[in-house]
Formats: structure tokens, sequence, C-alpha cells
């Protein structure tokens, strides 16, 4: 998310109560979890397995939980709880407020759009030309439809992320002040779920068709041309790129990226990076022809063990 106004690092310091390393009158322009960090941004980070990975992030400032010397071109802010610390940061600049009524406020929806009676709208909505929003649909604050874009019946878009922090006494929830920006021409199935980005915003390219029952996480970026079936279950900080099929049931664990051209089939599970231009299949998934060569050699496997006695 982008501060409006942006901030000092003094006055960031005070309202959240911190000690500060660095130029106190250093310009803070936004605050952003680590997938999506940009120069000039807010981090936290409260482990020391992912200290390095912050420090070396894009993020201009650092909230963490131990007294370091900060590095070259970097703040430091001190808390002895970073995850609350930015929540509160959060929660101050983009409080949440529920909406009065069936929409809320600075909603802009084009003339030519077609949007059902019973649609829900949160605040900071835009509509575009000739997009049809179908009965049923939910949309939280801060979406942006492209023209000609169809949500079918009973979507949720913009629906907080699936982040939580773990605490002796339960799940402490992330703040979520991000957007989900739809692309032109773009069809969604009936009952798909889009989680809103944590701070910044889950992306549906241009020209993506997805079918009924599509989960997406938070801050997941897809590309241009896509094309997913049923169920499929992308989670959080996914990157697809261009022209990929998903096929009917496939999962795909955060923070990994797809190639462009790329096939997924069906019921197949993604667990780490894979290239474009190939077909794969199985969980985790692999190269669709070496999969099935294994699978027919393990069908032979039974006959094998009883020619050898064993």
């Amino acid at each position: 998310m982008k501060l409006m106004p942006p901030h000092t690092l003094a006055q960031i310091a005070a309202l959240a109560g911190c000690e500060f390393a660095g130029d106190a009158s250093f310009v803070i322009t936004g605050i952003n979890e680590i997938h999506r960090v940009e120069h000039g941004d807010i981090v936290f980070v409260d482990h020391p397995k992912y200290y390095d990975k912050a420090l070396n992030s894009a993020a201009s400032v650092v909230i963490i939980n131990q007294k370091i010397t900060a590095p070259a071109g970097k703040c430091l802010l001190f808390s002895d709880d970073p995850f609350t610390t930015y929540n509160n940061l959060t929660k101050h600049f983009s409080p949440w407020s529920m909406p009065k009524g069936s929409q809320g406020e600075h909603i802009h929806i084009h003339p030519g759009a077609h949007v059902h009676s019973s649609v829900i709208m949160g605040h900071n909505i835009s509509i575009g030309e000739v997009c049809i929003i179908h009965p049923g649909v939910v949309l939280y604050d801060n979406i942006t439809i492209a023209d000609r874009s169809i949500i079918h019946a009973n979507c949720v878009i913009g629906s907080d992320a699936f982040y939580y922090k773990s605490r002796p006494t339960g799940r402490e929830k992330m703040h979520s002040v991000g957007s989900v920006f739809i692309g032109h021409d773009v069809e969604i199935g009936a009952s798909c779920t889009i989680d809103r980005g944590v701070s910044a915003a889950t992306h549906i390219g241009a020209h993506t068709k997805i079918d009924n029952h599509v989960h997406i996480g938070h801050d997941t970026i897809i590309g241009e041309h896509c094309l997913f079936a049923a169920h499929v279950g992308i989670a959080g900080c996914v990157n697809i790129e261009d022209h990929v099929i998903l096929w009917g049931q496939v999962g795909v664990t955060s923070d990994v990226r797809i190639g462009e051209k790329a096939v997924v089939l069906g019921q197949s599970g993604v667990t780490k990076d894979i290239a474009g231009g190939k077909t794969y299949f199985g969980t985790p998934a692999e190269e669709a022809r070496g999969k099935y060569r294994e699978m027919a050699a393990m069908r032979k496997l039974p006959a094998a063990i009883d020619q050898l006695g064993l």
C-alpha cells in the first residue's frame, strides 16, 4: 500500500512507538509484506531465519526484533513484536469499515456495464465498460474490473488474505489492506473466490478465463490468456505467466512460479517452480511423459517381484 501522504522515518517511529536507526528525515512511501516490497517501503521480519531476506530486499525500512546495525541504505525500526507493529501501522493508515447498505463509498460503474441489483460492493470499486456482474456477487474493498469482463453468480472477490501469526493463545490475523485487479476480457465462473493482497494487488491478467469453483490466494499474479478449469486451488504469492493452462483440481502451493505456456494436467500438485512450454502431471508435478513412464513401470513391479520369488 502507498502512504498518502508519505511520512518520515521519525513520524512512523512515533506512530509505532519504536526506536529507530537511520535518517530521521528519510521519506517512507509505502508499507508492504516481503513478497511485494519496493524502494521506499516498510517491511517486517520477526524470525532470524528470514533476517537476511528482509534486510537484502528492496524495502527501505525493516521492522525487526533485534538491535542490529542498519545495513547500508536501510533504516530500522526496533520492535519486540514486529508483526503487531506492522499490523498497527496498516490499521492506522487503512482502517477497515463496514459499508452502510449494499454499497460502500467511492464506487465507479461505467454506464455501459451491467451490474445486477443483488451485487454487494464495498469501498473503492471500479467496474469498466460492458462488464457483466451476475447475481449474488460480493465485491469487497479496493476492486478494479476492467472493460468487458464477466463475473458469474456468487463469486466473492477481495476477501481477506489467509495470513495468520501463531500465538500461544491462538492465531493473530494479518490486517489485509490490498486490492484485486481484474484485467479486460476476463471471465470468472460461478462461485469463485479471489483474495485481495495483504498490502498490494492480486492480479488477474487480460483474457484469462476461469471456470467455476476456483480459488486464488492473496498477492497471486496471473498473466494474460490463462485458462483454469474447475476446482483449481492457487495459494498466495504465486506467479503464473501468460498462456498457462491448469486443468481440473490442480493445486498450487504458495510462492512458486509457473512458466509461460505450461500445462498442468488434472489433479496434479505444483509444489515448486516449473518451467514454461511443458506439460506436467502428478504430485509433485513433473513432466508428464516421464511421469507416465514411471507409472507404467510401477504397474509392472508386482510381476517382477513374483518372478524373482521375493
